[in-house]
């Protein structure tokens, strides 16, 4: 896989600053049940980083000691680490709100059968990586069968009171475009995914997020070796929107990665681009009770312009509405 580093530094992305934190967004591991061809982790069932016991304990600890309003779980497939059951009990008795960034196939997983129910009794909120709602595009990101897997997850959460309208159980859908391309509108994008999902399958989700697809990993690599890369890199900075600066996620967001160490977003975790401070040169887990964050400049490169790029793209969607 080629390595996209050399081609993001030194940028010329705005410099930014946080605001107040209010997640903390754990990465559990990068092991996946799938290898999709746009994942910025670069996941796979072939990895074998998988955050441990003992880390674990000290993000729990870390959730106790530091006011947080949200955790945000994310792999690889988190729910393959075996603390995330634990995890996620624990945050909910912090009185957090929990969210799983769920790929929706584990749920057909040989002993994870009872996850979905398990998420549910938990009122954990569900983001389900759904790139289109046509089965070959789905397919063909993500590997032959998962479309229909996808759906049959989807139906069994349905079934749960997942996506309810009204209903307390949040489910979102996420769209990324399938080549070197913006996504277009999400409210538009939303009402075709309805239309499609409740039609064909009689499916219901709360709402639609769309991502862009960020240089970097194994997209990254892709455009590369197919000679895509400064084109696409073109077409985000053309892009770019400053409204889009004051929404990114990396202003009230902490990555965490699977052994600890601290980010301002999972896409710089996985540049290995630490946070700018003066009290660790890699600032931990262990740090962050003392830390103070607001006011503090973001580590930044090109790849952020993915971010801001038209109706911006975030862990939460598009930044803003458009027609």
């Amino acid at each position: 896989m080629l390595n996209t580093l050399d081609r993001l530094l030194p940028s010329d992305f705005p410099p930014i600053k946080r605001d107040r934190v209010t997640t903390l967004q754990v990465n559990l591991g990068y092991r996946c049940n799938q290898q999709c061809l746009h994942c910025h982790v670069a996941a796979s069932p072939n990895r074998t980083e998988n955050m441990s016991a003992q880390t674990l304990d000290l993000v729990i600890d870390t959730l106790r000691r530091v006011r947080f309003e949200t955790l945000d779980l994310t792999g690889g497939a988190p729910e393959l680490n075996p603390g995330f059951r634990r995890l996620v009990e624990q945050a909910r008795r912090l009185g957090l709100q929990i969210i799983d960034r769920c790929n929706l196939t584990i749920l057909d997983e040989p002993g994870h059968e009872d996850l979905a129910g398990f998420l549910a009794t938990n009122q954990v909120e569900i983001v389900a990586s759904l790139p289109c709602y046509l089965e070959q595009n789905v397919d063909r990101q993500r590997g032959k069968g998962v479309f229909e897997r996808s759906i049959r997850a989807l139906q069994r959460l349905n079934a749960l009171g997942y996506g309810e309208p009204g209903g307390s159980l949040t489910l979102s859908l996420v769209y990324n475009p399938q080549d070197a391309s913006l996504p277009p509108p999400q409210a538009g994008l939303e009402a075709d995914y309805r239309r499609m999902l409740a039609d064909g399958y009689g499916i219901r989700f709360t709402r639609l997020l769309a991502l862009a697809n960020l240089p970097i990993q194994r997209f990254g690599s892709s455009l590369l070796s197919h000679g895509r890369f400064d084109d696409y890199m073109q077409l985000l900075k053309q892009s770019h929107s400053d409204a889009n600066l004051a929404a990114v996620m990396c202003r009230s967001l902490i990555s965490v990665d699977w052994q600890g160490y601290l980010y301002d977003c999972d896409f710089n975790q996985m540049l290995g681009l630490g946070m700018q401070t003066r009290r660790a040169a890699r600032p931990h887990l262990r740090d962050l009770p003392h830390m103070r964050f607001e006011g503090r400049a973001i580590t930044i490169g090109d790849h952020c312009y993915g971010c801001t790029a038209g109706q911006g793209s975030s862990c939460g969607g598009a930044l803003r509405d458009t027609a």
